[in-house]
């Protein structure tokens, strides 16, 4: 989910930013010391949006940077246990796939991919269910539920499955709802 955050932080200010705005200053410290990293109870920074307000810079001895307590708005993206998300898959190993969600990257385990057995072409890079023949590869846009959200330091780690009805390969999804339709129309 993406959305607004309003935080707080102390920001280092390198010197080489003096030159600048002071605000500017402030805005570029801000963007080296946290945009794109991810924090457990907020998610990951996506983008600083605008400085809301700065304090009085500190200057700490041995340390040439000027330290500014700042309270800014951030584009922030986070995850939550069993929320439905849409991602794609950018890589495919013989354990599973890594799908991209916006700006993180989570992991299906093979055995949470599809309710099939499944062969790994190590050729194509392709995982392909031995009954159904659905192929998952590099490319396919996936929905999935999240299943487990673990941190480390400024890393989260995402579990992802997509055994359930309607998650999985668009395409799949796609195939289903058409073989529901034909079904509905036999019974009519």
């Amino acid at each position: 989910m993406f959305r607004i955050a309003t935080l707080k932080e102390t920001v280092r200010v390198d010197p080489k930013f003096l030159d600048l705005d002071i605000e500017e200053a402030v805005k570029m410290g801000l963007k080296n010391q946290i945009e794109g990293k991810t924090y457990e109870n907020i998610g990951t920074i996506l983008a600083i949006i605008k400085i809301v307000e700065f304090g009085e810079g500190k200057i700490i001895p041995e340390d040439p940077c000027i330290h500014f307590p700042v309270v800014f708005d951030a584009l922030v993206f986070s995850l939550e246990e069993q929320e439905v998300v849409y991602g794609v898959v950018v890589d495919i190993t013989e354990i599973g796939a890594f799908v991209r969600i916006a700006s993180i990257d989570a992991f299906a385990h093979i055995s949470q991919i599809m309710n099939d057995k499944i062969i790994y072409d190590q050729k194509n890079s392709i995982l392909i269910g031995k009954k159904t023949k659905r192929k998952l590869q590099e490319g396919d846009i996936v929905r999935a539920r999240v299943v487990s959200i673990s941190s480390l330091k400024e890393k989260a780690r995402i579990a992802l499955t997509m055994r359930q009805p309607m998650l999985g390969a668009l395409k799949w999804i796609e195939a289903e709802k058409k073989e529901i339709k034909k079904k509905e129309k036999v019974k009519k």
